[in-house]
């Protein structure tokens, strides 16, 4: 069996406090996209995991798949022994969620595949201990998000009617440092009051808290960005922490960009 788990990118994002668990409240909205990793799973004598495509970095038992696997295992001992194979081409470490996807898209694999007949709230649970954006790929779908990020809300926004280009620079933002380098607060302008129906609007009202400090340690992110809005995008942000830049274009708009050496860039007509 056989998944293919999306991306997101993050349209506004504001770090409202560091808690007492160590964690930070936020306020962001989550969009999908479909740039896609595929997942697959078989049964198998022996557990084992494989992957293909991009680079992951780090060892494979702290894989996201992998420990979904393990998560399901302990409460539904007859799981069997499986062969998990991931084809990674979301790029790690770009905040497109692609680790995040892989997760929760391996929690309703294996739900569907051994009918462990889990609801989507408890598989939203389970998605929560692997990590704070793998709640929003169970339901998939534009929701406002808050808390760690895991407490949504749909949002009725429908961006088909315009295009997307990704572009990932090659640069792996850590997280951890990215939240050292903020002071969390009230935004000037909330996300609730923002107009998403009018995204020419959004230039100059949506923000991304970790711009400041990323674009500063990183200018190449900064340059991506201008360099969308000089050839016409409507709106452009980087993602989560980065260091993937979006731009949105009218659609089937998007003009040929040269970019650098290294950069990938990901075209969603």
């Amino acid at each position: 069996m056989i998944l293919f788990p999306n991306c997101k990118i993050n349209l506004g994002l504001h770090i409202l406090r560091k808690r007492e668990d160590g964690f930070h409240d936020l306020e962001t909205v989550f969009y999908p996209l479909p740039l896609q990793d595929a997942v697959e799973v078989v049964t198998a004598d022996e557990m084992i995991f494989s992957q293909s495509g991009m680079e992951i970095p780090g060892d494979a038992g702290d894989n996201l798949c992998t420990k979904a696997y393990q998560l399901l295992k302990a409460d539904f001992p007859h799981i069997p022994a499986i062969h998990m194979h991931l084809h990674k081409q979301i790029p790690a470490g770009a905040g497109l969620g692609g680790g995040s996807a892989d997760g929760a898209f391996t929690l309703k694999l294996l739900n569907s595949k051994y009918n462990l007949q889990l609801t989507e709230e408890q598989l939203e649970r389970y998605a929560a201990r692997l990590g704070s954006d793998c709640p929003f790929f169970i339901r998939n779908v534009p929701c406002f998000a808050s808390g760690r990020g895991e407490i949504m809300e749909p949002l009725e926004l429908d961006l088909g009617g315009y295009s997307f280009l990704l572009v990932h620079p090659g640069i792996h933002v850590n997280t951890g440092w990215a939240f050292g380098q903020l002071t969390p607060g009230r935004p000037d302008i909330p996300l609730r009051s923002i107009n998403w129906q009018d995204v020419a609007s959004w230039r100059d009202l949506l923000t991304n808290d970790f711009e400041e400090v990323v674009l500063a340690a990183y200018p190449i992110i900064s340059e991506i960005k201008e360099k969308m809005y000089v050839a016409g995008a409507v709106y452009a942000t980087m993602s989560g922490s980065g260091s993937a830049v979006v731009g949105i274009y009218p659609k089937n708009e998007i003009p040929d960009i040269p970019w650098s050496e290294g950069h990938l860039a990901f075209r969603i007509p």
